[in-house]
């Protein structure tokens, strides 16, 4: 088991899950508007008079990062991304919009789960 975790191609897979997190979210939820609330969210924290280029920008912004996770290029300096990134989007949504999200505690526990499979995937050392 210890050897299939440090695997390339499980890294490659962990990697390809982590990237389509950030690809649906800033597609589907943001760009597409697939989870109306995340615009919600951005009006109250944003404003609302720029709400809607504001969640194209960050949908976009997103994507992109999906695309980086994918390249697999500077693992950690992209851990640390996401990780700013999260932390700062939860913070502005817990203190500025909490009434609209479903539920903050588990939003927390959620995402950092998901952030330590990402410091896994960047910082684990490859099978040789």
């Amino acid at each position: 088991m210890r050897s299939f975790i440090r695997s390339n191609k499980s890294r490659a897979l962990l990697g390809l899950a982590i990237g389509s997190v950030w690809v649906f979210h800033g597609l589907y939820s943001k760009i597409l508007h697939g989870v109306p609330r995340h615009l919600l969210i951005v009006g109250r924290v944003l404003g609302e008079g720029i709400a809607e280029p504001a969640i194209l920008a960050i949908g976009l912004l997103e994507v992109l990062l999906g695309g980086w996770i994918f390249s697999g290029r500077n693992r950690p300096a992209c851990a640390l991304v996401q990780t700013l990134a999260i932390a700062g989007m939860n913070a502005l949504e817990i203190f500025l919009a909490r009434d609209l999200l479903i539920s903050a505690p588990g939003m927390v526990v959620l995402n950092l789960l998901f952030l330590s499979l990402v410091w896994f995937w960047a910082i684990s050392p490859p099978k040789t």
